[in-house]
């Protein structure tokens, strides 16, 4: 995707949190081209220069490579002057730790002129080199998906959750080690990431909000009641979620619904943009995982929205996702409508076996909204794709990563 962006685009921006590999993937693409520059600003050298003459600093007749831009946003006025004078394809690769449009300092400067690219934690197929294709492959075969049986068990996804998808921990097998990394994780996050673009009266009081945010994956953000169990107020509530979605540890999935759900409720839903940094921050193990009262069923719906999450930033079609959740208590984990009109809905369960019940939230919606309902899906931790009625199936949680885009 990224070589497609400078194929055609002046300016591509790779976006995403830190330890994703967003260095790595900007620096190979550098490399390869021809004439091209890498100038990465965590150099204090670096940073001085493009702080002193941000003009001389972008000025170059290949590829520049600027590594994490958010520390010298004063850079992109440089950077427009430059595209504008030559508005050739692939002037400039940043990468940046923070959703670069929403940094407070961040002049308005190229809008027209870029592509961003973002890049999340490791998702499963690229961590078993499968397809990771279900979104693409659900919205072209509708409930006529079907999955070879699945492998796995419940206990083997609550460890793939439990792992995550940064490079880093992926490549820990020690749970111990990983939660070591998991740690440190959040302490830069907090000391340096966020610092980095606002500044925060208590960094004890963000931590804080990370563990409650986590403990209610898979709940409605109230947030008077969030607000509460942090010791907030709703202001400063609001600017650190903000801050939090700026540098990509958790992500807002808005409430759906449409003139056929008028009794819907527009509360969102985050999650942890990584489950196993979710599952440290509330302290779950394998171990811990096995007792019956464990949160194994937020965690994994938690995991199984990202994994979705990831591929709608490769999807072939415009897809949006959605939770939905009525004052009938009816309610669907996952909403995803085609820019058609077309709605698919998900539901998450942990166990391995599936009842009829399960179902009660997809009926729902395909009751109101008759043929723009494509199909609705359980993923569970059991072995088999079984029917449910009327386009409703049950398919095995691998299927996320195993089914191809093109059926």
């Amino acid at each position: 995707m990224t070589l497609e962006a400078l194929a055609d685009t002046r300016v591509a921006v790779v976006n995403g949190a830190r330890q994703v590999g967003k260095s790595t993937l900007a620096a190979l693409i550098a490399e390869e081209t021809k004439g091209s520059r890498e100038l990465y600003l965590d150099n204090p050298a670096v940073l001085a220069a493009a702080q002193e003459d941000p003009s001389a600093f972008v000025h170059h007749d290949g590829l520049l490579l600027i590594d994490e831009v958010q520390r010298a946003p004063q850079l992109l006025l440089s950077i427009k002057h430059e595209v504008d004078r030559d508005p050739r394809p692939g002037r400039f690769l940043l990468t940046g730790s923070a959703q670069l449009l929403g940094l407070r300092d961040l002049p308005d400067a190229l809008p027209g002129r870029t592509e961003t690219i973002e890049l999340w934690p490791l998702s499963q197929g690229e961590i078993d080199n499968t397809p990771d294709g279900f979104v693409d492959h659900i919205f072209k075969r509708g409930a006529d998906t079907t999955t070879a049986p699945s492998p796995l068990r419940k206990r083997d996804y609550v460890e793939r959750a439990l792992r995550g998808g940064y490079p880093e921990a992926v490549r820990r097998d020690n749970p111990r080690r990983r939660n070591r990394f998991f740690d440190s994780y959040v302490t830069d996050l907090i000391t340096r990431d966020v610092r980095q673009i606002s500044d925060i009266e208590r960094p004890a009081e963000m931590r804080r909000l990370l563990s409650v945010i986590a403990a209610r994956m898979g709940g409605l953000a109230v947030a008077q009641r969030i607000a509460n169990d942090v010791g907030l107020t709703r202001g400063t509530l609001s600017r650190y979620l903000d801050l939090l979605e700026l540098i990509f540890v958790i992500k807002r999935i808005p409430a759906w619904s449409s003139n056929l759900t008028r009794r819907a409720i527009s509360t969102p839903k985050f999650i942890v943009i990584d489950s196993g940094l979710a599952g440290r921050l509330i302290g779950l193990s394998s171990e811990r995982a096995r007792d019956v009262t464990a949160p194994v069923g937020p965690l994994l719906e938690n995991f199984a929205i990202g994994e979705v999450a990831r591929q709608l930033t490769w999807a072939e079609e415009s897809i949006q996702l959605f939770h939905y959740r009525d004052r009938d208590m009816f309610e669907v984990d996952m909403v995803l409508e085609h820019a058609s009109g077309e709605v698919i809905g998900i539901e998450v369960k942990s166990s391995e076996t599936i009842r009829g019940h399960d179902f009660r939230g997809l009926r729902h919606l395909a009751d109101r909204l008759g043929n723009k309902f494509r199909a609705g899906f359980v993923l569970y931790t059991g072995e088999l794709t079984l029917p449910f009625g009327d386009r409703l199936r049950a398919v095995p949680m691998s299927a996320l990563w195993t089914l191809s885009p093109t059926p």
